[in-house]
This record gives structure tokens, sequence and C-alpha cells, in this order.
């Protein structure tokens, strides 16, 4: 049996995802043994997040208005690229190469979880790229099912507009062997060849 406090503690952090029971208590026992200056620092850290929100253009998260992106007149604002969430603009942005806007969807077209293009930010995606000169949208959607849903669902309500619309490439990684890759990745490499 372990003291109330810590007991309680662990069953906070496992409920966190991808964190089980074990793991939990690693980490609680770590924070245990922590100067109260230091949980204080990070109890302030954790309520500070709920002054977070999200920009009224892209649905990035920010302090602002307007995200760091949105703000940033040296990107090139007629290219948005929409991605699923606003976790999936670090990993964009770690590469580098992009230089425009974002949008963030909040999620992918799913029937099974009854997640419909009206619980998205599609619509906002439109309004967006009818008052913008947008000159390419880039779909930045995990390869999946639904993210090709949304996708296809996106490219024919837009196939009128005068707007490029790009997906990201797919097929073989650097360093993988043709022997063990899936049907799926040696279709998107052949189609997708240069």
């Amino acid at each position: 049996m372990l003291p109330q406090p810590l007991e309680n503690l662990i069953n906070r952090i496992s409920d966190l995802p991808g964190i089980g029971r074990r793991q939990a208590a690693r980490l609680a026992f770590f924070l245990l043994n922590q100067p109260v200056k230091e949980l204080r620092g990070l109890a302030e850290a954790v309520t500070g997040i709920k002054s977070i929100k999200t920009c009224s253009r892209c649905f990035n998260f920010t302090e602002e208005d307007l995200c760091v992106y949105c703000r940033n007149k040296n990107r090139d604002q007629q290219i948005i690229c929409a991605v699923e969430d606003a976790m999936d603009i670090a990993t964009i942005e770690k590469t580098g190469q992009y230089k425009g806007v974002y949008h963030v969807l909040g999620g992918l077209i799913s029937p099974l979880d009854k997640i419909t293009p009206d619980k998205l930010k599609i619509k906002e995606l439109f309004s967006r790229l009818k008052k913008e000169p947008v000159k390419e949208l880039i779909m930045a959607l995990n390869p999946t099912t639904e993210g090709d849903a949304t996708i296809l669902y996106i490219e024919r309500l837009l196939k009128e507009a005068p707007i490029k619309i790009t997906r990201l490439a797919r097929g073989l990684s650097t360093g993988s062997d043709l022997e063990y890759a899936d049907d799926s990745t040696m279709i998107n490499a052949l189609l997708g060849r240069k």
C-alpha cells in the first residue's frame, strides 16, 4: 500500500495517453524525490498551458489572436499546408524546408469514429481559400484510409477552384529494402517516381 497522495499522483499520471501504471509509478517516485521548487515549477507549467488558445486563422496553438506562423510576414502566405493536428506542424518545421503557413483540420474524416467533415475545420479552410490569394494547398495528412478520405473530400470540393492542390510524396524510405516493402508502399513508390 502506498501513501494516498502518491497513489493519487500515479493514477493521474497513468491517465495520460501512452503511459501505463508502471511508467506512471516510476515518474511519481522520481517526482517524490525532487525539491519542492522543481515541483512548483512543474505545477506552474501544467496550469500555465490553460492560457493557450487556437489561432483565429489557422487553428494552431497560440497565446495571441494569430499564431507565430500567421503573424510572420516573411512566410509565404499564398501557400497553405493543411495538417491533421498542431503537432504535425512541429514535424514539418523541423525539416526547415517549408516556408508557407498552415491550417489545422483538427482530425481526419472517419465515418467509423463518427468524425464527419462538419466536425473538422474544413469549412474554415474553404472560407480562407475564398478570402485569401492562395496559389497552393499542400495536403500533409497521414497516409491512412482516413487521411486519403479527407484529401479526396477536399479535392472534390475544390476541383473547380484555381488552386494547385498537392500531397506529400509517398514511397520507399532511404535505406529500406525492397524485399520488405508492403504492396501499398511499392504502389506509391512506383506512382510517385521522379
